[in-house]
């Protein structure tokens, strides 16, 4: 029996009756297929992609058009999944208008379901505005990727004096702007644990301890297909990564000793074609043969 779809509403119950939602990111259409087999509840077409798709050392260089293309592949594969897309660097900051076009962009184009944007009590009018409009909105706070200059490189966030109650700030300041969803990044996990329970929608943690309504991870993180970063918040489920060296190195093997491919690889010809065959005069391989260019 077939999964029904995911919803804004649905994840929001879960944060009284359970269970924990899981949220994975997805930048295509294959992974979405097998993620959403998986029955995670969210598939977020995040601006990470920036590193882990395409070599950059931050997120920054990501753009709107980018993430929007990732997430129409990652839409046509139908997922019951719940389908969230990053708001790059600079689509929503510089104000409610470029929001509200941004946003729009990804939903309209992109196939979303809602956004994510980071930022506290800063971005709250931001996502006053999105909400009114009727765009969900799902808010990220704590170590926010988009800042990481800011912040001093990818560091975990709130063990400074007065970081943990700004933090608290900026999260009741989503939720009263209308955000149904937060996410909280790389912060200690009592802090995650007060946020939770202060706040009446749910936390999705990624580096802030067990206390969230939800856990969220980067595809290639969980499956042990990035090698370059290990953040110590990072269970590898897999090793895909090695699996892929050692499937290509066989295959690399099998071609140069002509093993691969064999017969059971090739198509035969049927009676009609052989008997055509034949019949085909020979090509001789004489140079006199080969008629002049000129």
């Amino acid at each position: 029996m077939a999964r029904s779809k995911v919803r804004v509403p649905d994840l929001l119950a879960r944060k009284a009756q359970g269970p924990k939602i899981v949220a994975v990111t997805a930048y295509d259409a294959t992974f979405a297929r097998l993620l959403n087999a998986a029955e995670v509840d969210i598939l977020l077409v995040g601006d990470s992609l920036g590193m882990v798709f395409q070599g950059h050392s931050t997120t920054l260089p990501v753009t709107l058009e980018e993430v929007g293309y990732h997430a129409r592949a990652v839409a046509r594969s139908e997922p019951s999944a719940h389908v969230v897309g990053d708001l790059p660097f600079l689509s929503y900051q510089t104000s409610v208008a470029d929001a509200l076009r941004s946003a729009g962009y990804l939903l309209k184009e992109g196939g979303c379901e809602s956004v994510k944007l980071e930022g506290g009590q800063a971005v709250a009018e931001q996502v006053r505005a999105l909400v009114s409009a009727g765009i969900p909105v799902m808010g990220h706070v704590g170590l926010t990727p988009q800042s990481v200059h800011r912040l001093g490189g990818f560091r975990v966030q709130g063990r400074e004096p007065g970081d943990a109650e700004t933090m608290v700030r900026d999260a009741r300041a989503l939720e009263a702007a209308g955000a149904y969803a937060i996410v909280l990044e790389s912060i200690p996990a009592e802090l995650a644990r007060t946020i939770t329970e202060q706040l009446k929608i749910p936390t999705i943690g990624i580096g802030a301890g067990p206390h969230c309504d939800g856990q969220v991870l980067v595809c290639y993180d969980l499956l042990g297909l990035e090698d370059r970063v290990r953040p110590k918040f990072v269970k590898r489920y897999s090793e895909l990564g090695q699996q892929v060296v050692s499937a290509t190195r066989a295959f690399v093997s099998e071609v140069q000793d002509g093993k691969f491919p064999g017969p059971e690889h090739s198509y035969g010809n049927d009676g009609a074609m052989r008997h055509e065959m034949a019949t085909l005069p020979e090509i001789s391989s004489s140079r006199n043969s080969i008629p002049s260019p000129h």
